[in-house]
């Protein structure tokens, strides 16, 4: 009488493929699994470089009548001394001019921002006690370099004919400057080569001789009438309120001209008795940007170059860039009209977002690509039906990658897609090994007398130790990578956090469901083609 043996499973390749091959709830975890990695894909914020944890700060120091020696000596070094009491600053720099003394810190890369930030803001008023006297209230300022970094240019330039000058272009900008600093997630906006209205007041050096007037005392006659005088609120005997409104003292060139500098021999000398007032933009501003623009006429194209204001846009840290891109192209296009009637064209120079969307989009393409490729190689190596179980993993592994990926805060930018690249041609060594063994075992010789069930389990779980130290021997390659200091570690480490974890996905995905695929895909051959090949062996070896 004939005793069957049931297989002892001894890895946890077996264990896995036993308990999940008749679970109903495996199909469930399948789709899961693709839902999950579906929405992290989707809503995982995008950028096209990882953001870098960079922190540092600036301690200035103000004594006015100091010279830079006396700084260096009872400012200066006694901070840099306090400072270096705080654990996680790299470098320490100070810097003693007239009046002032400026100490620049640096932390190590992958210091915590808003802690360093505090650290170095307890580290300075803790010690205020020991400032010299004469030394005015500390400022300090730490690097933001998180929110320095545009996602978004946009340059604004008049069109070619149109008649917009610096102020009405600047204030155009400016309002839609205000607009953009509404939309959720933005963080910072500045303008670049803008010129703003102001009166120029340019002074006749002869004529201040004459008078024996300084240039001083025309910036205090100027300045003490050119800020809103307050409203002035009183009370009458019968308990009513009387508001006085005072109109600024400054409204045009007229009023800035009629500013009395000073007396001269009892009569007032007014402004412009000794300068030239005019109103324009700020010609003190050096700066300013153009753009150079082609446009055709009669068939011909044109180039010429124009004066612009560049706007920036800057997104919150760990924020989906793509997002904030796409809402600050929306605002833009809703005032398309507003910008064209007034004579004022807009370009869009750097769409960060954009960029780091095409990015993902084209990783997603090249991933498809891939898949279809083992796909076809696969069917005239093992068959259609294997080479549908082995294209199933390629997406639940990386789903499940994505997912963890996600829930620790990651970004996908060029080093997460490089990682998910990296790991992509190890990704279904495991699948092709079990399903390669399943494969073996259905057109084994004791194929017929085993159930299907023990039959997929024993393929499975023989395979089980080699495929897991074959594994743990590359992740262990990864694993130094995350131990690397400065700015090359910082950058890299998407690499070993995602590589190692998909390369576990791989093993949990082909030990539960390559398994349980083989199962409702694969069937054993019948008796008489099993016979047929043990002929046809037979006959090889004679």
């Amino acid at each position: 009488m004939d005793t069957k043996n049931e297989y002892q499973v001894t890895d946890v390749a077996g264990k896995l493929a036993k308990g999940f091959l008749r679970n109903p709830l495996t199909a469930v975890l399948g789709v899961f699994l693709l839902l999950m990695g579906y929405l992290a894909l989707s809503i995982m914020p995008r950028e096209e470089d990882p953001q870098i944890a960079i922190s540092g700060g600036a301690v200035i120091v103000a004594m006015p009548g100091a010279s830079p020696k006396e700084i260096e000596n009872i400012i200066i070094n006694p901070l840099e001394r306090k400072l270096r009491e705080i654990r996680g600053i790299e470098h320490i720099y100070g810097m003693a001019m007239d009046n002032v003394g400026i100490v620049n810190v640096m932390y190590y890369i992958g210091e915590d921002r808003e802690d360093s930030n505090l650290k170095l803001y307890d580290k300075v008023m803790q010690n205020m006690d020991e400032m010299p006297k004469g030394v005015m209230q500390p400022l300090i300022k730490p690097f933001d370099i998180d929110i320095d970094i545009p996602i978004v240019t946009v340059a604004f330039y008049p069109k070619e004919g149109s008649q917009v000058d610096d102020v009405t272009l600047f204030n155009k900008v400016r309002n839609i400057q205000q607009k953009l600093n509404a939309i959720d997630n933005v963080a910072k906006t500045t303008l670049s080569g803008a010129h703003k209205a102001q009166y120029n007041v340019q002074a006749d050096i002869g004529k201040l001789s004459a008078y024996n007037l300084s240039l001083g005392q025309i910036m205090k006659a100027v300045q003490s009438v050119a800020v809103d005088v307050p409203d002035v609120k009183s009370a009458t005997h019968e308990g009513k309120l009387v508001i006085f409104g005072v109109e600024n003292a400054i409204e045009s060139v007229e009023d800035v001209g009629n500013v009395i500098v000073a007396q001269y021999m009892g009569s007032p000398i007014y402004l412009k008795d000794v300068a030239t007032v005019t109103k324009g933009i700020d010609i003190q501003n050096f700066k300013e940007a153009k753009i150079l623009h082609k446009t055709e006429a009669d068939g011909a194209e044109k180039s010429s170059l124009a004066k612009q204001i560049t706007l920036t846009v800057a997104k919150l840290a760990g924020t989906n860039a793509v997002f904030v891109s796409e809402d600050v192209i929306e605002v833009l296009k809703a005032h398309e009209k507003e910008f064209s009637d007034a004579g004022i064209g807009y370009l869009v120079t750097r769409n960060y977002g954009h960029r780091a969307n095409e990015a993902v989009n084209e990783l997603m393409h090249h991933l498809i690509i891939t898949i279809v490729i083992i796909a076809f190689m696969l069917v005239f190596a093992l068959g259609w039906r294997e080479s549908l179980i082995v294209t199933f993993t390629v997406p639940a592994i990386l789903a499940i990658t994505l997912f963890v990926a996600y829930l620790s805060g990651q970004t996908i930018n060029r080093i997460t897609l490089f990682a998910f690249l990296l790991s992509l041609g190890l990704l279904v060594d495991a699948a092709i090994i079990v399903i390669e063994n399943i494969h073996r075992h259905l057109h084994s010789h004791e194929a017929q007398s085993k159930e299907m069930d023990e039959l997929l389990v024993e393929a499975t779980d023989e395979i089980g130790a080699p495929t897991n130290i074959a594994t743990l021997a590359i992740i262990l390659t990864m694993v130094p990578m995350a131990f690397v200091g400065g700015m090359m570690g910082s950058f890299m480490k998407p690499i070993p956090y995602n590589v190692p974890v998909a390369l576990l996905a791989s093993l949990g995905v082909a030990y539960i469901f390559t398994p349980y695929l083989s199962l409702k895909l694969l069937k054993k051959p019948k008796a008489g083609d099993s016979h047929h090949k043990m002929q046809e062996n037979k006959g090889e070896d004679q």
